[in-house]
């Protein structure tokens, strides 16, 4: 769907905050089609990037590695 969000689960380590952040605020500007939100939809914009964020991040967390 959004080629510029990249992979975050690697082998050769865990994602930092920053990283997930960045893929959620691309995930969010794939999906609402904006790219900076209005002022009347700010919030809602920042709100749904940190949710996707600490979703990914439990997620990640969470993946059984084999």
């Amino acid at each position: 769907m959004c080629r510029s969000i990249k992979q975050l689960r690697r082998p050769e380590g865990f994602p930092t905050d920053e990283d997930i952040q960045a893929a959620a605020l691309q995930f969010v500007r794939k999906v609402s089609g904006y790219r900076q939100p209005s002022r009347a939809n700010e919030e809602v914009f920042n709100r749904a990037i940190d949710d996707i964020a600490a979703s990914t991040r439990r997620m990640l967390d969470s993946l059984s590695v084999k």
